[in-house]
């Protein structure tokens, strides 16, 4: 066998089982809004089929595929079903785990079926000195998508010296990530909004939590410590890969619906379908053009990042900048190319079960989360011009 043929088998794998998944998933998308989380036997399967450990080391039982791979199956599960798409790529937080020790990863994962976790890295949670090898975990995390059916959760959080953080020289607050089982989690009925609906995404809360120490990371300034090309990207930009290809593939989508609206729609007075109107046919055009750019740009500064970290670099601080710079422009092109289709789909458009209005919702509200930000669109900028700035962002 040709060196490397396992891997790329492996990646052709995964893409396969996304696809043989995507109907379902579209299928019951409308099951999944109106549980507000994903229907437990789909959950099931996709955890069978390898879905939630796409990037978790191997050595823990995931799948550890290569960053390009991770993109197209999540860009797949996203065509299906935005909602199906998100909770799968934060379900791969478990990820995160490769910057535990390695035996202490291990250990958390013991007995258990492949996991899945919920994560919120925002600094919501307090970190109490327990001793010297643990910690007290107060906090509660918002927007927790997935958290129905999480095995582990991670939250952020800040480690107090009474009522201030502590201070790390060079580094500002020590912030920490803490892993916590799903059983010492309260999950709060909270998530009730109009787009990625069926995510689950709960409040969740800890009250006085026991922490050992080494369940705790701090993946904004440390390396990973578990070795291979994807964990030698800094921890903000594996978040990207996981999120790259959820704009691709709910736009993919939205434009599809579009073709087949305008070849079948008629606009009265007219006997034709609006496929015919030029002005319909130009907007096509735009649209694809523009979206097969932007995916064009993801893949290629992801090549680029991922062709440094294959010879055993963390890529530049330029290289990633550029990744995110693709993936602002990707979102930014996808809610473009969505407010497009649904300007052509009519009154039927409208419905909540109509994917073209799932579609316009979903891409809103991941446009919400803070990889899409202005504030990391200007990191981009501040790159270019050599303004200093903290690189752990990118």
């Amino acid at each position: 066998m040709p060196i490397g043929s396992a891997t790329i088998d492996t990646d052709r794998s995964a893409i396969a089982a996304a696809r043989a998944l995507a109907g379902q998933l579209e299928a019951r998308a409308r099951e999944g809004e109106r549980l507000r989380t994903m229907p437990s036997d789909l959950v099931d399967q996709l955890r069978d089929a390898g879905m939630f450990g796409l990037a978790t080391p191997r050595s823990l039982g995931g799948s550890e595929l290569p960053a390009a791979a991770i993109v197209r199956v999540v860009e797949e599960l996203c065509r299906a079903d935005g909602s199906a798409g998100w909770t799968v790529l934060i379900g791969n937080s478990t990820a995160f785990l490769a910057w535990l020790d390695p035996s202490v990863a291990a250990s958390l994962l013991d007995d258990r079926p492949p996991p899945i976790s919920a994560a919120v890295f925002a600094p919501t949670g307090q970190l109490t000195q327990a001793g010297d090898d643990g910690f007290r975990l107060t906090g509660r995390w918002s927007y927790s998508s997935g958290s129905a059916h999480a095995d582990l959760f991670i939250g952020g959080g800040l480690v107090m010296d009474a009522s201030a953080p502590r201070m790390v020289p060079g580094r500002g607050p020590d912030r920490r990530l803490a892993v916590t089982a799903a059983a010492d989690v309260t999950v709060h009925d909270t998530w009730d909004s109009i787009g990625l609906r069926g995510t689950g995404s709960h409040d969740v809360t800890v009250e006085g939590l026991s922490v050992p120490v080494e369940h705790t990371m701090s993946p904004f300034f440390e390396a990973a410590r578990h070795d291979g090309p994807l964990f030698r990207l800094p921890f903000f930009t594996l978040i990207g890969v996981t999120m790259a290809g959820f704009a691709l593939g709910v736009a993919r989508r939205a434009l599809d619906e579009m073709v087949a609206i305008a070849t079948t729609k008629v606009r009265p007075p007219g006997p034709d379908p609006i496929g015919r109107d030029g002005d319909v046919q130009v907007a096509i055009a735009h649209a694809e053009g523009a979206l097969q750019a932007a995916r064009a740009f993801v893949f290629e500064a992801l090549d680029e990042m991922w062709g440094a970290a294959l010879s055993g670099d963390v890529p530049s601080d330029d290289r990633r900048a550029r990744f995110l710079l693709a993936n602002q422009h990707a979102m930014r092109v996808a809610v473009d190319a969505i407010t497009t289709a649904i300007g052509f789909g009519g009154m039927a458009a409208l419905q909540p079960d109509h994917p073209l209005q799932r579609c316009l919702r979903d891409i809103h509200a991941a446009n919400q989360h803070i990889y899409f930000s202005q504030a990391a669109t200007k990191r981009y900028a501040k790159s270019r011009l050599g303004i200093e700035q903290e690189t752990f962002w990118f």
